[in-house]
């Protein structure tokens, strides 16, 4: 059988959170996930600034306090990276891949590794603060997932790549888990305030706004949750797929912007909820591909782009009427960052994207070496997927044998981070990498 196995990232930009972090120290941005950031942005290629190699891939995204870039690596460890030289600062081991990205708040890295451990490291030595046991990570799972067989037999989904990277605001850090629950804790001692159950995996990272904490789960409910007592507000449902699993689960992480909730769902929508009811306002069917990655709004437009199919979109943020639409070459699970005129992205053909955003035309990109040595002939030489080799109809485990050659290939599922006209991101080659 052939399988289309999709994802849809969506772009915003401009929103301003009141919180005690910066906007450069969280994923996406802030406490809202606006995923913009100030200027400049290069919009040519000049040098790579540096590269810093880690022992395993780089799925966690940058982020940055101090001129210190902070990110986790698959191979267990949490890193502080100087900006400005690409020098190592510090590390310190967990017992798990860290493919969440880190918050920096009041001189302290939380981050969540896949050891089911919550950490809180010094910032300035990496010293460790505290850590929260969780009832467990795991990926989310299901009985023939993705159509592979046998059909009887529970699978983990390997599309599943990242943990739910923390919100700080007001001396609590939220995260999700995959046991299920999300989490608030004091951010001082690490002391447990509230958790809330939802029905399965949340690796979605929360956003927050006037005091409501927004996520998905892999139940395929997204979820209003009170930031102070935990209660439940509302709960909106996505699409199902009891037969494979595929088109089901709130894998994207949302942003907020004027009232607005905008997230992806694996049933192929983006979807624009009221941010006090939960009703929808409107959605975008995306042919069958998934919408893995944050959302993010700039100048009343939504920018976003697909998996499977490499579709490149803009829709009007008010009404989600089409504005823009370029194939791109391939798959992309990165969150993409708006940078004045620029968008950038990556995409899990190793290659970083720079898109002019108001047309959506490619500037420059940047193809890391792996990809450009392109073992087992995993790109065309349009560096688009071989997907007659990657998902040949007669291999049972045709989808762990393509997610596994797109990360040997040095895919850039890691969201980037502008920061005086330098890009940051990592790659699943091993590196992070500061281009300008």
């Amino acid at each position: 059988m052939t399988i289309k196995i999709h994802g849809v990232l969506i772009l915003i930009g401009a929103i301003c959170a009141a919180n005690s972090v910066d906007a450069q120290s969280m994923f996406r941005g802030d406490a809202m996930h606006s995923g913009t950031y100030a200027g400049p942005a290069p919009r040519q290629f000049h040098r790579v600034k540096w590269k810093f190699p880690t022992g395993d891939r780089v799925m966690s995204s940058p982020v940055l306090r101090d001129n210190v870039i902070y990110f986790g690596g698959d191979d267990g460890n949490v890193y502080a990276v100087d900006a400005e030289t690409g020098h190592q600062i510090w590390k310190r081991t967990t017992n798990g891949p860290v493919p969440a990205t880190p918050a920096v708040a009041d001189g302290t890295v939380y981050v969540g590794s896949y050891d089911g451990k919550f950490y809180a490291f010094n910032a300035q030595t990496g010293a460790l603060k505290w850590t929260f046991s969780t009832e467990g990570e795991r990926r989310f799972e299901a009985k023939g997932l993705h159509g592979m067989q046998p059909r009887n037999q529970t699978i983990a989904d390997p599309f599943d790549v990242f943990l739910s990277s923390p919100v700080v605001a007001n001396g609590t850090v939220y995260f999700g888990s995959g046991d299920g629950n999300v989490y608030a804790l004091d951010s001082a001692t690490g002391d447990l305030r509230w958790k809330f159950k939802t029905g399965d995996v949340v690796h979605a990272s929360p956003a927050l706004a006037d005091g409501v904490l927004f996520v998905g789960s892999w139940d395929s409910y997204f979820y209003a949750i009170d930031a102070a007592t935990g209660k439940e507000k509302w709960r909106f449902h996505g699409g199902e797929d009891p037969q494979i699993h595929n088109q089901v689960g709130f894998q994207s992480s949302p942003s907020v912007a004027d009232g607005i909730v905008y997230t992806g769902c694996r049933d192929s929508h983006v979807y624009a909820l009221d941010a006090a009811t939960g009703k929808e306002k409107w959605k975008v069917f995306n042919d069958l591909s998934w919408v893995n990655s944050a959302p993010a709004v700039a100048d009343g437009k939504v920018f976003f782009a697909t998996s499977d199919s490499s579709l490149y979109h803009v829709v009007d943020a008010t009404s989600g009427k089409s504005l823009v639409r370029q194939q791109g070459k391939a798959w992309m699970f990165s969150s993409p960052a708006v940078v004045g005129d620029v968008v950038f992205i990556g995409a899990l053909n190793g290659t970083l994207e720079a898109r002019d955003a108001k047309t959506g035309d490619l500037l420059w990109d940047f193809q890391v070496e792996n990809s450009k040595q392109n073992g087992a002939w995993v790109l065309t030489s349009e560096r688009k997927f071989n997907e007659p080799f990657l998902f040949r109809s007669n291999w049972r485990e045709a989808p762990l044998v393509a997610n596994d050659q797109q990360i040997r290939i040095g895919g850039i599922y890691s969201s980037p981070l502008v920061v005086n006209g330098v890009v940051y991101f990592g790659s699943a080659d091993g590196y992070l990498y500061a281009l300008e």
